[in-house]
């Protein structure tokens, strides 16, 4: 850090902050082992731990003690630039702690224990295709986020509070906008592709893939990316994420399909690029309530980067794909590099997001954002969502879910509230403006990566992105890493050279 402040009330900020974060890693270790270790029968008492651990969190950081030291720090770093740590340390957390004060301790405190019970009980729905198991549950998020909504305030309209907790500074009207503008665009260039379909084959993929050696090239792969397994691991889990206990201690995991090698590869992958954030945030952050990504469509951006603009590349297979044939032989021994990059980003219309082709993933975004906002201003009943999800699965993409399995229940989101989703979209959008800027940066990228060097793309986005944590808010962050504000354009670019010439368009 360049430049600090003189020592006192700031200097006892960051300590009572340091408590705070950990009482926030030790909520989320505990949120880790739910997800991938614990017992069913555990779901009621973690309820309660993570309740009354996220209620300790809420009520030191709403104190009045931590209002008098941040009231005093602000002085202390009024004449400090406007870039360095402390100035926005103290910028950010007087936003959290003015936030935080307007909302009820045992609020957030029913909101996790309503989120550990929900999680619990949408693995077993999502299992036994039983929507109306979930709906009770699906139905009390719905009516906390509203009462959270409003004890957060909003300009505009209620789901403003919720997206602004996720995305700084961003509306609904916003994310509305940019839907408007990708929807068609999208829409078109599926419907372009669709005669063309059957050129493009995705059956090798579909063969036997064994697990072992599907979960050693998972490691290998992401180790290759920069992935430290020395701060970080790998577990199973019914719906992949990541998770992160503090800079050295940084999880993923992922789920897997011997009949499906994308799966676990491409997910895995996804999961290693928010690993990556995670262990790239400066050290400088470390416990301060910044030592995390700055929003989730900046979060996303990386996981994204690194699934398709890496991982579905074609220079990262002309390195990878010997190694991945000869893992097995018998599946892919008559596949080349170049069939194999068709097959991994074949154009199909299909029911779950998380294995959608990049041209129709963010269609699933906007019914899932556009089904969320209908249940949460009470226009849809949620014994209604699973009818509606399917006209809006047909409409979108023309399919219907067999089961509620393969649809609603598919996303484990809705456990644990709203006003998640578009950061799923977003993350697509900025990954490809970083992308363009680390290209500018380094005109040769697809070398290295053909080349499997990886280091110089880490690098810049550990010198733009990782090291800055919360420090700037998502805007500023974009526009210093890419030189321009949010925008569609060059996504939109992205997919039309990589898919007018996998399609010959």
């Amino acid at each position: 850090m360049a430049e600090t402040a003189a020592p006192g009330a700031l200097d006892q900020l960051k300590r009572e902050l340091e408590g705070i974060a950990d009482i926030e890693r030790a909520a989320a270790v505990l949120g880790w082992d739910q997800q991938t270790q614990m017992p069913p029968h555990g779901a009621a008492g973690r309820a309660e731990s993570l309740a009354a651990l996220r209620a300790i969190a809420h009520e030191r950081l709403t104190s009045a003690k931590l209002g008098a030291l941040l009231q005093q720090a602000q002085e202390a770093v009024s004449g400090l630039d406007r870039d360095s740590d402390d100035y926005n340390l103290v910028r950010v957390i007087r936003r959290d702690y003015d936030r935080g004060t307007r909302v009820p301790v045992e609020l957030v405190a029913e909101r996790a224990r309503t989120a550990a019970r929900a999680n619990s009980v949408w693995k077993a729905a999502r299992r036994d295709n039983d929507f109306a198991a979930f709906a009770p549950w699906l139905q009390r998020n719905i009516d906390l986020s509203r009462r959270l909504a409003e004890h957060l305030g909003y300009a505009e309209r209620p789901f403003d509070a919720l997206i602004g907790l996720r995305e700084p500074g961003l509306t609904t009207a916003a994310v509305q906008a940019i839907f408007a503008t990708l929807r068609p665009a999208l829409i078109d260039l599926m419907q372009r592709i669709a005669p063309l379909a059957a050129t493009v084959d995705d059956a090798p993929l579909h063969r036997v893939f064994d697990e072992p050696t599907q979960e050693r090239l998972c490691r290998d792969a992401v180790a290759r990316f920069g992935y430290d397994f020395s701060r970080g691991r790998l577990d199973r889990t019914a719906h992949p994420f990541e998770t992160s206990f503090g800079r050295q201690d940084v999880r993923i995991t992922t789920r897997f399909s011997e009949h499906f090698l994308p799966m676990a590869l491409m997910g895995t992958m996804h999961e290693a690029g928010h690993g990556l954030y995670e262990q790239g945030v400066g050290e400088s952050l470390d416990r301060s309530l910044l030592d995390h990504g700055v929003s989730s469509g900046v979060h996303e951006s990386q996981s994204r980067l690194w699934e398709n603009y890496v991982g579905r590349g074609l220079p990262f297979w002309r390195f990878y794909y010997p190694v991945v044939r000869a893992a097995f032989p018998e599946a892919l021994g008559d596949i080349d590099v170049d069939a194999f990059y068709r097959a991994i980003n074949k154009v199909q219309p299909s029911l779950i997001r998380v294995e959608a082709d990049e041209v129709t993933y963010c269609l699933h975004i906007m019914l899932r954002f556009e089904l969320e906002i209908a249940l949460f201003d009470g226009e849809l009943r949620v014994q209604d969502a699973p009818e509606a999800w399917n006209a809006a699965m047909q409409s979108y993409l023309g399919l219907t879910a067999p089961t509620d399995s393969d649809g609603i229940l598919q996303d484990v989101h809705w456990a644990s509230g709203l006003g998640g989703f578009q950061g799923y979209a977003l993350g697509n959008i900025i990954a490809a403006q970083l992308w363009e800027a680390v290209h500018r940066a380094f005109p040769d990228l697809d070398e290295q990566l053909g080349s499997g060097q990886f280091a110089g793309l880490l690098g810049w986005l550990r010198e733009h992105v990782h090291r800055h944590g919360r420090k700037f808010d998502p805007a500023d962050l974009i526009q210093r890493a890419t030189g321009a504000p949010l925008t569609a354009e060059p996504y939109l670019r992205y997919l039309r050279a990589k898919f007018g010439a996998i399609y010959a368009l």
